[in-house]
């Protein structure tokens, strides 16, 4: 599908699908609707409205913040990252599987992220990992790739091929906006090899993949709050 022609397509009417399912944040974590995150704690950079939408509903308070999809919107949307008061920052929403092992549904928490030109930013996965648990979430660590593109068919063979486990087209573009401040990079996998954008199954597998960011959001409020220790990881500098 056209990259043109699949924003229209990932917003509206989607954005209001029904949520069925079991919310795993339990009141013996803290963590509920009833008990919303402090805003000052998190902000979340997502691209899309259902991204941001599926975000809220999982935790009422979370501050969102909509990029834009893309390169060029996230770009653009860096600064006003740059600008949010808050101590700790994650990027979250929907990916493509590189690693035929990944299905539609499945949570990845990036070990690094991989943007223009081999640049890598290396990221400490085990506190977002540990908070996921928390919530009875598991998650696939490894290399996240940012392109300027849809990924499809064999160049998800090729890029896999590189070590990088999914791909994203904002993460590498906003994650400079970050520093010095922890960073968690969560992404839920829509596509994946076997699994193409264009396909009879996608609206169940869209509807799967927003509930699974729902169920998670409460995690990223976990791992925000353990980054006010003054040994909590840092990202690391850009190769």
């Amino acid at each position: 599908m056209p990259r043109a022609n699949l924003l229209p397509f990932l917003q509206e009417p989607w954005g209001e699908i029904p949520w069925s399912g079991v919310h795993f944040a339990v009141e013996i974590l803290g963590v509920t609707q009833a008990d919303p995150v402090r805003k000052s704690d998190l902000v979340v950079g997502t691209a899309l409205g259902i991204e941001a939408r599926a975000l809220r509903r999982g935790l009422r308070g979370l501050r969102v913040l909509r990029t834009g999809m893309g390169p060029a919107r996230a770009r653009a949307a860096a600064p006003r990252l740059l600008a949010e008061a808050a101590p700790a920052v994650a990027l979250a929403g929907l990916c493509g599987a590189l690693d035929p092992a990944l299905e539609p549904g499945a949570l990845v928490v990036a070990s690094e992220l991989r943007g223009d030109g081999g640049a890598v930013l290396r990221l400490e996965p085990a506190p977002i990992c540990a908070a996921l648990e928390r919530v009875g979430l598991t998650a696939r660590v490894g290399p996240l790739i940012s392109v300027d593109h849809v990924v499809r068919g064999a160049e998800r063979e090729r890029l896999h091929q590189g070590g990088a486990i999914a791909a994203d087209m904002e993460s590498a573009w906003l994650a400079r906006a970050a520093q010095p401040r922890p960073l968690a990079v969560l992404r839920v996998v829509l596509d994946a090899p076997g699994h193409e954008l264009l396909r009879l199954a996608l609206l169940r597998d869209l509807r799967r993949a927003l509930r699974r960011l729902r169920e998670a959001a409460p995690a990223l409020a976990i791992w925000a709050s353990a980054q006010s220790s003054p040994e909590s990881p840092r990202a690391s500098k850009h190769d």
